[in-house]
Formats: structure tokens, sequence, C-alpha cells
């Protein structure tokens, strides 16, 4: 695997980042600290997500993802997870003409086909009105788990192989990136998670390869741009050797 495949060269933010990841964590706590419902917590966290998203678009980071449901949120409560969907129907429906005037493209990574009736036609409709979009890309992970997303693209490359589709011998890091379902989407520079918690919980496992991680003590809730801007001061002060010296 090439060095520069990692690199983020034609990057036009000024720290040098295409993609930036985010697990968004904390929301729970944030509002359990407050005497709030946990709900409360996530209210607060989409407005995060408006903020954040903007500052990324503003830096000109061309690629931002986000952990917003994981497929191990089920174990939730009920209540819990039909507003979370709720909400992310009213907020996708609310940013649409956000997006489409900014000409950023949204991306959904994981199994939609799990998630509420409602949310499924949400979410295409606005897949389908910024499918043409090209400056930036909101990728949001939704039913999405790291283990799950490499056993997808390895049963789907196994069976290329068994219908003679693909040859064995061209299975690489291009053909398996490809399976993903971050297929097109630049190598991930900069993975943020917030509240402390030290781990990945399943987040893009094989994305997070080269990846710079960084854990403010934040929750979500509370992360605002100056808050992103520190991290990115952070990783501005890192050396990215890539295996290399």
């Amino acid at each position: 695997m090439e060095q520069s495949h990692h690199q983020s060269d034609k990057s036009k933010c000024p720290h040098g980042i295409r993609h930036i990841a985010f697990i968004m964590d904390g929301n729970g706590r944030w509002a359990k600290a407050r005497n709030l419902p946990r709900t409360m917590g996530h209210k607060e966290g989409f407005k995060r997500v408006r903020e954040i998203a903007s500052a990324c678009r503003k830096l000109q980071i061309e690629c931002m993802s986000l952990f917003a449901f994981s497929t191990e949120n089920w174990k939730r409560p009920q209540d819990e997870i039909d507003f979370l969907f709720d909400y992310l129907d009213r907020f996708i429906k609310r940013e649409l003409p956000t997006l489409t005037k900014e000409d950023c493209r949204l991306r959904v990574s994981g199994d939609i086909a799990r998630l509420p009736l409602h949310s499924q036609t949400a979410i295409t409709e606005a897949l389908n009105k910024t499918a043409h979009c090209q400056s930036y890309v909101l990728n949001i992970c939704l039913n999405y788990g790291g283990q799950q997303d490499v056993l997808r693209a390895t049963k789907s490359l196994a069976a290329q192989v068994k219908d003679g589709t693909l040859a064995l011998e061209d299975i690489n890091h291009e053909t398996f990136s490809n399976a993903l379902y971050t297929a097109g989407l630049p190598p991930i520079d900069l993975m943020i998670r917030t509240s402390g918690e030290l781990r990945i919980s399943n987040f893009m496992m094989y994305q997070l390869a080269y990846s710079e991680l960084i854990f403010p003590p934040t929750a979500w809730p509370d992360f605002t741009k100056n808050e992103l801007l520190k991290c990115l001061d952070e990783f501005g002060h890192r050396q990215r050797r890539y295996g290399g010296l």
C-alpha cells in the first residue's frame, strides 16, 4: 500500500484534512448532569451537528462522518429510539434546503432497512435530492457497525469470486475499500470521540487504520466550534508517518 494513498495532499483545508469523523458521545450524561431527560441531550446534540457541519464546511473539510446510531444502539429504551428517529426525520427535512444550497451531498453508511419506514422515506428523499451535489459530503452512519461493514464487504467480494466476476488475486485495498459503505470517500484523517471515552466502539474499524484519534472530555452537546478548533490545533501538531520514519 503506497503511503500517498493515505495522505491528504489534495486537501483544501488549512489543517490538511479531507475527511473528519465524529463519535458524538455524552448526550445522555450531559442531560443527566442537568436533571433533564436523555432525549433533551439528544435534542441539544442535533444543534451541535448543525454548528460543527457548518464549521467544517467553512474550513473546506470535504467530508464529515457522524456516528449517529450503531448496530448496538437497538438495546436502548424504545422511547429513546423512537425519539431519535423522529427527530432525525425532522432534522433531515429541515436541513435539506441548506444541503442543496451549499452543494453538500448526503451519504448514509449502514443498513437502513431496519430503520422505521418514515425514516427510510426521509433519508431516501434526501439522498436523491442531494445526489448531484459535489462540494462537500455529510455521511451519517445509521444502524452502522464496523465489524458488520467488514463482513458485508467480505461476503460481497467472496460472492463475486464465486460467480467468476472477480479474480481472487484482484482483491486488494482498493477493491475492499470500494465494497465498504464508505466507498468513494477520502480516507479518514481525524476521528474525534467526545465525552472522554477512550475507545472506537465498533466505528469504521477498517477506515480508521491510519487516522489520528482525539478524545476530548467535552460531551457532544457542549462541543462547539471552539472545541473543534482545539482538536484541529492538536491534529496540526501530530506527525503522521504512516509506518515510515
